[in-house]
């Protein structure tokens, strides 16, 4: 069992951002003609179906509508990310396939049908062509970690035992994330006046040769809490669990909702984990002094150049973004960066007196509940480990959009 005295620091979270363009892209056009079409004369969604002029159309809440294309109605393609339809160029209903994203407007009918005057698409293959790129984009100049200090215009995260200075200027976009939701496209636009000490970030921008300052061009942030403990109960038809967590000493309990990300760390991975723990301040000094990454497990992969979690590598050695061996953690060692790697489980799959690490988001301040977003098992070799402090590894918060393991965020 984890020893009753132990404490825990709160655990480093980066987020390697996976973003759905065509969404927004799509969701800011429909705001920005709200004033011509009330919102019962719009629908947004995924094609779901396609028969002579009638299209299947689910939104996003999951709920299915059945649209008649009208004669004469104007169909436009839109590229993904654009919010101008003055770009857009037209096309027939026979361009329409399934998995494309579409805003329609025109009227409901009584039967709960509509009927549409104009269509506005973006194809599939495009948004996932640009989501690629924005992918790989976040992951070339992207950084993540917890906010430690905001001094006007200039934040400072802490990317493991690495300090990182976070420029932002009047062109930097901001999102944030809504305390009830993992989901990305429940994020709002945001403010740097939102942004606040313990806040979790990633951020997209230029970065100085040397690593430690990055010019932002964008920036999500959101608040989360981070648990470590023994779970006490498990209520799986109620979606519930109860912890104990080691750093406040208090129990809580936790939500899993369908947007969760379950997984388990084998035996093995845990023993390596809870090894390089016990290594401390030695294994993280020799990452600091440039000393070569412990190469990794044979089967697996190291992050390719920033290793920004989620990269699609094992990540248990490489060049993070704090040098060789990765900004502060032992040996290199990453949780985020396997995690999408690793076996999933649902609720079902858990018991008491199983240990876990959780990263949660809160409804609101005061709130008994907390929603898990990421829930990692067979941890207790490392919490073991670790009697002075919680593990200096990271954990990836964010799973919005794109599937299980895939840390989702959204660009305009």
């Amino acid at each position: 069992m984890i020893g009753k005295g132990s404490t825990f620091r709160a655990l480093t979270l980066a987020a390697a951002l996976l973003p759905v363009c065509g969404v927004a892209g799509l969701e800011t056009l429909m705001m920005a003609q709200a004033p011509a079409a009330a919102p019962a004369g719009r629908q947004i969604g995924t094609v779901k179906a396609i028969s002579g002029n009638s299209l299947t159309l689910a939104a996003d809440s999951g709920a299915q509508t059945s649209v008649t294309v009208g004669d004469g109605a104007r169909i436009l393609q839109l590229a993904p990310g654009s919010t101008d339809l003055k770009s857009a160029q037209p096309i027939t209903l026979g361009d329409i396939a399934t998995g494309d994203r579409v805003l329609v407007t025109g009227k409901s009918d009584d039967d709960g049908s509509f009927t549409a005057t104009r269509v506005i698409l973006m194809k599939s293959t495009d948004i996932a062509q640009k989501n690629e790129a924005e992918k790989a984009d976040w992951q070339r100049r992207g950084s993540g970690g917890i906010v430690n200090a905001v001094n006007g215009s200039t934040l400072t995260i802490s990317s493991g035992a690495r300090k990182i200075a976070v420029e932002t200027s009047s062109s930097t976009k901001f999102r944030r994330y809504a305390g009830d939701s993992v989901k990305f496209e429940d994020a709002k636009p945001g403010t740097l006046a939102q942004v606040q000490v313990g806040d979790q970030l990633r951020v997209r921008g230029d970065k100085s040769e040397d690593g430690t300052t990055i010019k932002a061009a964008e920036i999500v942030s959101g608040s989360f809490k981070n648990l470590s403990g023994t779970i006490a109960t498990v209520n799986a038809s109620a979606g519930t669990l109860t912890l104990k967590d080691l750093s406040t000493k208090k129990t809580v309990t936790v939500s899993v909702t369908p947007n969760s990300d379950l997984r388990k760390l084998p035996p093995e991975m845990a023993a390596r984990f809870a090894a390089r723990e016990r290594g401390g301040a030695s294994g993280a000094g020799a990452s600091a002094a440039g000393a070569p990454a412990t190469a990794a497990p044979a089967g697996t992969a190291a992050p390719a150049g920033g290793g920004s979690p989620g990269a699609g590598g094992a990540g248990y050695a490489g060049r993070g973004p704090g040098g060789p061996g990765g900004a502060g953690r032992p040996g290199g060692a990453d949780l985020s960066q396997m995690l999408s790697r690793l076996p999933t489980q649902t609720i079902g799959d858990l018991k008491a007196g199983d240990a876990v690490m959780v990263v949660a988001s809160q409804a609101a301040a005061g709130s008994t509940t907390l929603t898990a977003v990421t829930m990692l098992s067979g941890v207790e070799p490392i919490l073991a480990a670790s009697p002075t402090g919680a593990p200096a590894m990271t954990l990836s918060p964010w799973n919005m959009g794109g599937g299980a393991g895939a840390e989702a965020g959204a660009t305009q």
